[in-house]
């Protein structure tokens, strides 16, 4: 007689399956929560003056990171905002920093790297299991 384990049900608690959907959608909050921190900043929050209105690019990447990292904080239109704020941290970096040292640690753009890959990989794998779309997506089925 052979018995055969099933990967859904556990005695511990949840599957391995809703920890993956809780994990993403903490990290999800919190680095959208650090993100919106450096909009903030470029709107004149946290003794750093303001990004002057209308000036390119530093006026315009503030209000895309203010509105996305809300967005991606609540987990609404997730993926296509994460592709907007990927690409404009892939933007930040190759454009400010990569220009004066081949690598992050020796251009200081190692946050802006990071970001865009950690909004690329939102953009790739959703949300999350406790995020707005996910929650918009079970009411359409």
């Amino acid at each position: 007689m052979t018995q055969t384990a099933t990967a859904t049900t556990t005695e511990i608690g949840p599957t391995p399956a809703k920890w993956q959907g809780l994990g993403l959608s903490v990290v999800r909050v919190v680095v959208s929560f650090l993100f919106l921190c450096h909009g903030l900043q470029k709107m004149g929050l946290f003794d750093k003056p303001a990004v002057s209105f209308g000036t390119w690019p530093g006026w315009y990447a503030g209000v895309i990171e203010l509105v996305g990292s809300l967005l991606i904080l609540v987990g609404l239109f997730t993926r296509p905002v994460a592709v907007l704020l990927s690409g404009t941290m892939a933007y930040a970096y190759f454009v400010v920093h990569q220009p004066d040292a081949l690598l992050p640690l020796q251009n200081k753009g190692e946050m802006a790297a990071l970001y865009s890959w950690v909004f690329l990989l939102f953009a790739v794998v959703g949300p999350g299991t406790y995020a707005l779309d996910t929650l918009r997506r079970r009411r359409k089925s």
